[in-house]
């Protein structure tokens, strides 16, 4: 993904990235668990979640964490 892009969405890609942790905790699930399970690096499942960083994830990666957390992919695109 591009630079320019990514920088662009900033605030998007934060406020799925706070939405996953939501609801990884609301479920009960660690970092480690959802990660694991969603088939993605600890380290690359961190920097989605963190509040200060603008990480792009492919829809496959949204797709298989929104499948673990058992919320429609559109859930985590919902934005207020």
């Amino acid at each position: 993904m591009k630079n320019e892009n990514i920088a662009k969405y900033r605030d998007e890609f934060i406020s799925v990235g706070l939405k996953i942790g939501y609801l990884r905790r609301q479920r009960g699930m660690t970092q480690e668990q959802l990660a694991e399970k969603a088939g993605i690096s600890l380290g690359f499942l961190s920097q989605i979640e963190a509040p200060n960083l603008s990480v792009g994830i492919s829809l496959a990666t949204l797709f298989s964490i929104a499948e673990v957390l058992q919320v429609p992919a559109s859930k985590l695109l919902e934005f207020d």
